[in-house]
């Protein structure tokens, strides 16, 4: 009786799990990929929130643009026309502050298609001004003209892809030195890892600040719209530009790292070092880091290895939206790891983060 007893407890346990790992395997079918990035959409765009030429929506129309390559909806395509002729194709006020022009991304993208100068001359305005004239500081952590490091994800790709635009090759050129004086500021080496800002980088003084568990402070997200922006830089640029093996050679060594720190359920916690006091998986840092590993397999800058890590998290971050396509468990706008999120927080950006992953896994050849 209790060999029976064992050998049906057996069979139970393996059916169990092999209704788990279909049901797990379905949200890698091309058609489920595609129908729940449109659901996704359809709630964000009937959801919005902030204005929209903020830096929260330049990451959701990201997203919806790999969503429209993705599908070819002509209703997500007439979305992003929409977003932009509302906007006056400009950028937000603010020309020192890259925040105000990632939104310009999606210009560019529709510019590629639609061909009319306007919707791309305000970034232009702006990246003039802001290449020309130096950045307002107040000498505080604000010493350079990206000194958070989710700038990353803001400015440089959308300088990058206004050059391989014009074919003006100056905003390159500009972009690799801005971006290398926030490496030199912001990444530590020994951690492969970017601060958020001068405040969490160690200095050795009573300033110096560490996570409940005395690990240095690594934001989820930060480092998230870190990886993203490698991607959507390397995207752009040729494959014999000069500086190209440097962003690759950053990309793989923090792809590396990262996939080291994700958790059992798939996802990334809001603090990187110590997932311990940040329970509850972060959708948006964990959205990017999908997307930047699964676009680095299909570009062949990761190997395979990373496969099980991409697809632990496309599961986790499927679990993670509910019946109507809404995206939770999103930490809310801050500049550090926070714990205020649960299944209910949603933001626009956690939206652009999932689509921008399903637009990579579903190329993934499994």
């Amino acid at each position: 009786m209790k060999r029976i007893a064992f050998l049906l407890i057996l069979v139970l346990f393996s059916l169990s799990s092999f209704s788990k790992t279909g049901n797990d395997n379905k949200v890698f079918r091309p058609k489920n990929i595609k129908s729940t990035m449109k659901k996704v959409v359809d709630w964000q765009l009937a959801n919005p929130k902030h204005e929209l030429y903020d830096w929260t929506n330049g990451a959701f129309y990201a997203g919806v643009y790999a969503a429209w390559e993705t599908t070819h909806s002509k209703k997500i395509y007439n979305a992003m026309m929409d977003m932009g002729r509302k906007n006056n194709w400009n950028t937000g006020p603010k020309w020192y502050h890259n925040d105000d022009i990632v939104i310009t991304q999606t210009y560019l993208d529709l510019y590629r298609i639609e061909k009319k100068p306007e919707m791309i001359q305000a970034l232009i305005d702006t990246v003039a001004k802001f290449m020309k004239n130096p950045y307002p500081t107040s000498r505080n952590i604000d010493v350079i003209k990206w000194w958070w490091c989710d700038a990353l994800f803001m400015g440089p790709p959308t300088i990058v892809k206004l050059g391989m635009v014009t074919g003006d090759d100056q905003y390159l050129k500009f972009t690799d030195q801005e971006f290398k004086k926030c490496y030199d500021l912001l990444y530590n080496k020994e951690e492969n890892l970017f601060a958020r800002d001068l405040n969490y980088v160690i200095k050795g003084n009573a300033s110096d600040r560490y996570e409940a568990n005395g690990k240095k402070i690594f934001w989820s997200r930060g480092n998230g719209w870190v990886m993203g922006g490698l991607v959507r830089i390397l995207k752009e640029l040729p494959a014999n530009y000069p500086e190209r093996p440097f962003y690759e050679s950053l990309f793989k060594k923090m792809a590396a790292r990262i996939a080291t720190l994700q958790q059992a359920d798939g996802l990334w916690r809001a603090s990187l070092l110590d997932p311990e006091s940040y329970p509850g998986g972060e959708v948006s840092g964990s959205g990017f880091d999908c997307y930047a590993m699964a676009w680095g397999i299909n570009n062949r800058l990761l190997d395979k290895s990373y496969l099980p890590v991409v697809e632990k998290a496309w599961i986790a971050l499927n679990k993670c939206i509910n019946e109507q396509g809404r995206v939770g468990w999103v930490q809310p706008v801050g500049a550090d790891p926070r714990k205020n999120f649960n299944e209910n927080s949603w933001e626009v950006y956690g939206t652009g983060a999932f689509l921008l992953a399903g637009s990579e896994v579903i190329k993934l050849k499994r």
